[in-house]
């Protein structure tokens, strides 16, 4: 294993507005009680993720972190199942009080749903 497999590196991340933009205009969406999950296709060979973890929806810097912290991981450890779709990941109020294992399961279910209907996506 090389240390990419373990890093998020640029190539995996939204950067610019035009390409969170694209992902807001027509998305497929997946939302639960923690988070609000948009994705679309891309015509890269690898997935990308984009966060907006609102300042008006989780209040501490503290929580904030810790969500970007655990959809990060979850995005690593299943980015290979996950092929060239654009992510962005909103939180949700309940998020911030949730414990890591629990977000971690939420995620997982977005990742395998959105991965199921962007197969019929455009």
């Amino acid at each position: 294993m090389s240390a990419e497999d373990f890093g998020f590196p640029d190539q995996y991340r939204l950067g610019t507005p035009a390409e969170y933009k694209k992902v807001f205009t027509n998305p497929v969406k997946s939302t639960d009680k923690y988070f609000t999950v948009l994705a679309t296709r891309n015509v890269l060979p690898h997935p990308r993720l984009g966060l907006a973890i609102a300042k008006k929806t989780i209040k501490k810097a503290v929580a904030r972190n810790r969500i970007k912290r655990a959809v990060r991981e979850s995005f690593r450890l299943q980015r290979q199942h996950i092929v060239g779709i654009d992510i962005v990941v909103l939180a949700r109020g309940d998020a911030a009080n949730a414990a890591s294992p629990i977000l971690r399961k939420s995620l997982e279910r977005h990742w395998h749903k959105l991965v199921d209907r962007c197969d019929s996506c455009s």
